[in-house]
């Protein structure tokens, strides 16, 4: 029986352990770029999130914060919001690219990386659709321009419940 549970185990990659749909999305405390405060998931209870992991490096993401600002403004009074994590290890980095593609939602910095390691990130970039009670409904890896009508689909399909 031994045997056969150090098998198990050994079978059983780390993104199996990953945050996925049904679970409770972890809180984390990390700090606004727009304000300096710390920010925590849990502050945003009550609402439908979008919680977005990105990076100044990532591609997709260029495509992504836009679209994704779009879609905040258009239901942010219905409740609402997208709260971006920067994974960028320099500051500079990030300020750049929010340059170049302006967002309006909160941008939150984690340089060291520990919130993607509490989430196990399945690659870049990832993001959580999570409910009003803070449960993730869908996990989406990857972005491209496409993603963005059926990501309304189910943000809406969540502030209707």
């Amino acid at each position: 029986m031994r045997g056969f549970l150090a098998i198990l185990i050994l079978c059983l990659s780390a993104s199996t352990f990953a945050v996925s749909q049904g679970d409770m999305a972890p809180n984390f405390n990390l700090k606004n770029l727009a304000t300096g405060k710390l920010d925590s998931l849990k502050k945003y209870r009550g609402k439908v999130v979008y919680l977005d992991f990105w990076a100044s490096w990532c591609g997709p993401c260029r495509q992504s914060l836009p679209l994704l600002n779009d879609l905040r403004q258009e239901l942010k009074r219905k409740g609402f919001e997208v709260i971006a994590v920067n994974l960028d290890e320099n500051l500079s980095d990030a300020t750049k690219f929010l340059d170049q593609y302006p967002v309006q939602y909160p941008v939150l910095l984690n340089p060291k990386g520990t919130v993607p390691n509490k989430y196990k990130l399945p690659g870049m970039p990832t993001s959580y659709l999570i409910d009003r009670k803070g449960k993730v409904k869908k996990v989406h890896v990857g972005f491209k321009e496409a993603d963005i009508a059926e990501i309304r689909k189910q943000v809406i399909k969540l502030l209707r419940k």
